[in-house]
């Protein structure tokens, strides 16, 4: 009997070996996200990725509060704070947000704090994981892989990886932009020698040319790609693929745009009278809503999200609104 004493321990040993391993392997593990899943809208990624609307909650950069990752309900109650850092770049699929820390807030922590890093969390911002330090430029969720454009120095690195951090894949060492996504598809303009709209299928990694357009920024929209027109002063056109129209929606010369809610808002770039404007997506219903240089548009179900160039001044307004008031000003 004292000869099974020994072996009896190591089997209890194995087994609560075991079993610890099985709970860690349960706590990293990332369930699927459902089919279709894609972190963040286009127009939102192309103006920094600021707002993220996710499942009746909106998870924002809060300039009030030094850009700390914040939710609220898309009715503006319910605010409450998820992370400290400088976030930007956020996305969100299933039961977990990704964002890009652009540096640390100056708390007590700060000294177990990387300067930057793109992180996964779940939606109460714990269980937080770092997933790179890479700079991140641009980044997407499609389904469960995460897609980066990443720079260290001057060298860019386009690269795909799974929420798990699994099965790392370079995919380009030149500037793709993953921020226009749709079932599987990824759509991008290309920087290398032309401006044509590409097309990535995420199955197989396989990158061809969808439209020889000379396009900035595709967002799609139904059957439409709305888009700056680089070799007419970047002025705003939608590019019906079903029909291979082209429809000129304005010759000013644009700075930045979002869709939403069948509605444009799109920065005028004019030297005389710059100013924010909102139509309709066909080009109709042009009204001003905010004469100056705005920036970082973006929008969720109910509001649309803009704030001063050069200042900490941010603004919302009802999607379809004529008026705007202030939200949040930096201490």
């Amino acid at each position: 009997m004292k000869n099974l004493k020994p072996i009896i321990v190591f089997v209890i040993i194995l087994i609560i070996a075991g079993a610890l391993t099985l709970l860690s392997y349960q706590e990293e593990s990332i369930p699927a996200n459902p089919d279709g899943t894609i972190g963040n809208t286009a127009g939102n990624l192309n103006n920094g990725g600021l707002f993220c609307e996710h499942e009746g909650r909106v998870y924002f950069s809060n300039p009030a509060d030094n850009n700390c990752l914040y939710s609220m309900n898309i009715d503006e109650t319910d605010v409450k704070k998820v992370y400290d850092g400088n976030i930007c770049n956020i996305l969100a699929g299933g039961d977990y947000l990704y964002y890009f820390m652009r540096e640390p807030v100056n708390t007590s922590l700060d000294k177990l704090r990387v300067s930057h890093a793109f992180f996964r969390s779940n939606l109460n911002g714990e269980k937080v994981k770092n997933m790179t330090r890479d700079v991140v430029v641009h980044a997407q969720l499609v389904n469960d892989s995460l897609y980066l454009l990443t720079t260290a120095g001057n060298n860019l690195c386009f690269y795909r990886m799974n929420t798990d951090q699994s099965d790392k894949t370079i995919l380009a060492d030149y500037a793709v932009n993953p921020s226009c996504a749709k079932d599987g598809v990824i759509y991008y303009n290309g920087t290398q020698t032309n401006h044509y709209l590409n097309s990535l299928n995420t199955e197989n990694n396989v990158s061809t040319v969808f439209w020889e357009g000379n396009i900035w920024y595709p967002v799609l929209d139904g059957n439409y790609f709305y888009y700056l027109d680089v070799e007419n002063d970047y002025r705003l056109c939608r590019y019906d693929y079903t029909q291979e129209v082209i429809e000129v929606l304005t010759h000013d010369r644009v700075e930045c745009f979002n869709i939403g809610s069948g509605y444009l808002y799109y920065q005028s770039n004019s030297q005389t009278e710059p100013a924010l404007k909102r139509m309709r997506l066909n080009g109709s219903d042009l009204t001003v809503i905010a004469k100056g240089n705005y920036t970082a548009i973006h929008m969720t179900s109910n509001y649309v999200y803009f704030k001063e160039f050069g200042e900490d001044n941010w603004y919302h307004s009802p999607i379809g609104s004529d008026t705007y008031s202030s939200m949040w000003s930096k201490p």
